[in-house]
C-alpha cells in the first residue's frame, strides 16, 4: 500500500445562507453544501477528479480527507 496522503479541507459554517463553505487547497477545490457530509462528498469527487493534474503519482486509493469546521458554539446548539 502507498503512503497514505493527507489532504486537509477547511470548512466554515454561514448562518445566513445556512450551509457549510469548504476549501482544500492542496488539490485545489472548493464548494458549499447543507451538511458536513455533503461537502466532504462534493470535495472527494473534485480531488480525485483534479489529482492527477495536481498530483502526478499520487494514488487515489492513498488519498485521505480530513475536515476543519468552524462554527459558532451558540448558533450551533440553536
Amino acid at each position: 500500500m502507498a503512503r497514505p496522503v493527507i489532504f486537509t479541507i477547511s470548512a466554515v459554517w454561514d448562518d445566513e445562507a445556512s450551509l457549510w463553505s469548504g476549501h482544500c487547497d492542496d488539490v485545489p477545490a472548493a464548494a458549499d453544501a447543507r451538511t458536513l457530509d455533503e461537502l466532504l462528498a462534493k470535495i472527494a469527487a473534485m480531488a480525485l477528479d483534479l489529482l492527477p493534474d495536481n498530483h502526478p503519482g499520487v494514488d487515489p486509493a492513498s488519498v485521505f480527507l480530513q475536515i476543519t469546521a468552524l462554527r459558532e458554539a451558540g448558533r450551533a446548539a440553536a
